[in-house]
């Protein structure tokens, strides 16, 4: 085997090593039963509340009030809460016109807190579907660790363009240490204590910022509180921009702009070389069988067997964090479109902003 066989399978090992930190929500029991607020901000959520609030119908720790923070939405989602309010302790709350220097869950989420009552604060996403002993479980978390702790949630998926976004979660997970003490939040689904929410300063601290999740977790980091964070295995999922191809590109667009100045190089380092594999093999297998120009060996079988290795991988390893059925057999596509929205992402970047929900989003 040559110098670039060797190097592609360490990479290609590189990806195991990578994937044993994809650590799961632990199921643990309650210290004690504390009075617990759930605060869910939503901006034209209809097609996908109404999971949520079911979920939260069955959790086995039953909040002591559930808070949906309608930010000015458009379509029918102020009468979905309202609805749920039968069977829940819910309460709707529409805050006031978003200020300037606010983005527009920070500003919901803000008036949110200040609305509520409970000990322990669980911030969960719109679009998220706790299992029954999620609440249970996340709570039970931030009593053992303290500071905050969140959950990314598993990615469902239903229809073919959602496979597009094969690698999308998985790098962002890969790229970033978890588990306790991590330093590291997801924004879908976080619990703390009210006391150590307001010793952080909250989400007045983190006002402007699109990726409210990673600057929180700094603000409780400068506090001096612990932030650890996990993967929702199948305690939580979500469906991600179920609205269509446009909202995917856009959504992980806005997410790749802001968040790319707070990769932790050391972990991110990691990923391109693994991704460099991965890329590597994507092209490689096709250009040979197509007699397209590559560097190293055009014999069909050996890309073959690498491309097959890749492939297995993906399969395995996308068990941990979503539900892609065919997509890592062929990879090739995803990995160019994980591309053209990385690219877009750089655009986006240089412009300061793009349009979300409505809204116009800074990047910077």
């Amino acid at each position: 085997m040559d110098w670039l066989g060797v190097s592609v399978v360490v990479r290609w090992l590189l990806g195991w090593w990578l994937a044993r930190h994809l650590i799961p929500l632990p199921q643990a029991r309650l210290q004690h039963k504390p009075a617990v607020s759930v605060l869910i901000p939503a901006r034209n959520e209809e097609a996908t509340l109404n999971h949520l609030l079911e979920g939260l119908r069955t959790q086995t720790l039953q909040p002591l009030e559930v808070i949906v923070i309608d930010d000015h939405s458009s379509d029918h989602t102020a009468d979905i809460a309202q609805a749920a309010a039968q069977l829940l302790p819910l309460q709707l709350l529409q805050p006031p016109p978003l200020p300037q220097g606010w983005c527009g869950k920070t500003w919901a989420l803000h008036n949110g807190v200040q609305r509520s009552a409970g000990e322990v604060l669980v911030f969960l996403d719109a679009d998220t579907e706790p299992a029954p002993g999620l609440l249970e479980s996340l709570v039970a978390q931030q009593q053992r660790l303290g500071g905050l702790v969140s959950v990314q949630p598993f990615h469902r998926t239903e229809r073919l363009y959602e496979q597009l976004s094969l690698l999308f979660n998985l790098v962002g997970l890969m790229a970033v240490p978890l588990g306790p003490r991590c330093g590291v939040a997801f924004g879908p689904a976080m619990a703390t204590s009210r006391e150590h929410y307001l010793r952080s300063g909250g989400h007045q601290a983190v006002a402007n910022k699109v990726v409210e999740d990673w600057f929180l977790a700094h603000r409780y980091e400068q506090a001096g509180l612990p932030v650890s964070a996990f993967v929702g295995d199948h305690q939580i999922a979500y469906r991600m921009y179920p609205g269509g191809l446009g909202d995917l590109v856009v959504g992980f667009d806005k997410n790749f702009a802001t968040a790319a100045g707070e990769v932790r190089w050391p972990w991110m380092l990691a990923v391109v070389l693994w991704l460099s594999g991965l890329f590597w093999a994507a092209w490689c297998l096709p250009a040979s069988l197509l007699g397209w120009p590559l560097v190293g060996d055009p014999q069909p079988w050996r890309h073959a067997v690498i491309y097959g290795a890749y492939a297995l991988q993906l399969l395995v390893i996308t068990q941990r964090v979503g539900r892609f059925r065919w997509s890592p057999l062929v990879f090739s596509i995803p990995v160019l479109f994980f591309l053209g929205v990385f690219l877009m992402a750089i655009v986006n970047l240089e412009r300061g902003s793009v349009q979300w929900k409505g809204r116009r989003v800074s990047t910077r």
